[in-house]
């Protein structure tokens, strides 16, 4: 991991959580920003992450009912994941090349909680016949070409016939770009960001040929929070969820209390009312996110899935693929063999998108492909 004066304040903010002094924590992480420390401010940080140096090829995949793309995801240029030089505005990436007749456009969606631009994905295959919706989320300090690039959905989407939208937080909503999943109101049924989120939802659905059973929501870190948030809030609107390095609705009210949770996990404070089909990703080793709260999502699902009161079956087993890092994957699958929870562990990952692509940030190409594994479990499941 690359040394920086922000990642140092950062671990300090960390010690200073663990030894209860949240209000000295907050006030580190402000002077590291460069701004007046303030218990009241919104901003969360990501860790930063150094891309691999190396070319893997796509992983080794579980004998499990899988999609079969005719070519994985390429990785982009080998090239060194920079420290983001200013936090107040997102880098300038450039979207990587699509099909002829495939679509990649920014559209705007406001309601009275405020406005957010969205990119969308547009197959080139696609036409008068329902397809699926896949939501994707991204993380503190990215963008959606950002984040396009890194997971490579916008590939898999063209080969699967999917649309993909890609919600961007505003500067203007939090300097960091992070979704507010730590905020009560941002927390709330058709309040906030989850119903700026929901409404580009429905407005997609309703201008487009959108399969109303086969719509997905799926995010990364502060993205991966917001995703648990809406399928908590909307278990009627989206079918299946996909968190990858995020935390349990409910996990925290304010900035102390994310932090905390952030680091040391937390006991959500709420908690959702129906089970909904969930993916979910976390490096072992991650240091901005810590395990636990991985640990929590999987338990709250597998509750409210036994609250059921349905046969199920839960197997662990332990892979060590040649071509990516090992992982552990958890399952629990119904009485037709349908896997409802899966829970990856990724050994020797830290805060990244597994399995991503270098032309984004926060990706550690190695693997497994979390992309590929999340678009196969969301294609099996419909409302």
């Amino acid at each position: 991991m690359m040394k920086s004066p922000l990642l140092d304040s950062m671990q300090e903010a960390f010690k200073l959580v663990k030894a209860g002094q949240l209000g000295e924590a907050t006030a580190t992480i402000q002077r590291a920003l460069g701004g007046k420390a303030s218990a009241k401010d919104d901003t969360i940080i990501e860790g930063e992450v150094l891309h691999k140096t190396h070319t893997q090829a796509p992983p080794q995949q579980p004998a499990t009912p899988t999609l079969t793309p005719s070519t994985e995801p390429k990785h982009g240029a080998n090239k060194l994941n920079h420290l983001f030089k200013t936090f107040a505005k997102t880098s300038t990436v450039t979207p990587q090349p699509i099909p002829n007749n495939a679509q990649f456009i920014t559209k705007t969606f406001s309601n009275q909680y405020g406005s957010r631009d969205y990119k969308l994905y547009i197959p080139s295959t696609y036409g008068s016949k329902p397809v699926p919706l896949v939501i994707m989320l991204h993380g503190c300090t990215q963008s959606s070409d950002d984040f396009a690039n890194g997971t490579q959905m916008n590939a898999l989407a063209e080969q699967h016939q999917v649309l993909i939208a890609y919600p961007e937080q505003s500067a203007q909503a939090n300097a960091q770009r992070c979704w507010s999943w730590f905020k009560p109101q941002d927390q709330t049924h058709n309040q906030g960001e989850p119903s700026i989120i929901a409404g580009i939802t429905q407005a997609i659905m309703s201008e487009y040929q959108v399969d109303k059973k086969r719509v997905y929501i799926a995010g990364l870190s502060a993205g991966g929070a917001m995703s648990a948030i809406m399928a908590a809030l909307y278990p009627d609107l989206y079918s299946a969820v996909g968190i990858h390095s995020g935390l349990a609705f409910g996990s925290a009210h304010d900035l102390p209390s994310a932090l905390m949770a952030m680091n040391l996990g937390a006991k959500p404070i709420h908690k959702p009312n129906q089970f909904v089909p969930l993916i979910i990703f976390q490096g072992d080793l991650d240091k901005t996110v810590s395990l636990r709260n991985a640990e929590t999502l999987f338990e709250q699902a597998k509750t409210l899935y036994q609250q059921r009161d349905e046969y199920f079956e839960l197997t662990t087993q332990d892979y060590h693929p040649s071509n990516s890092h090992a992982y552990t994957r958890t399952v629990l699958k119904n009485s037709k063999e349908r896997h409802e929870l899966e829970y990856w562990t990724i050994h020797g990952a830290g805060h990244a998108w597994s399995g991503g692509d270098r032309s984004g940030s926060y990706t550690d190409p190695k693997g497994p492909n979390a992309s590929w594994e999340m678009l196969r479990f969301f294609l099996h499941h419909t409302l």
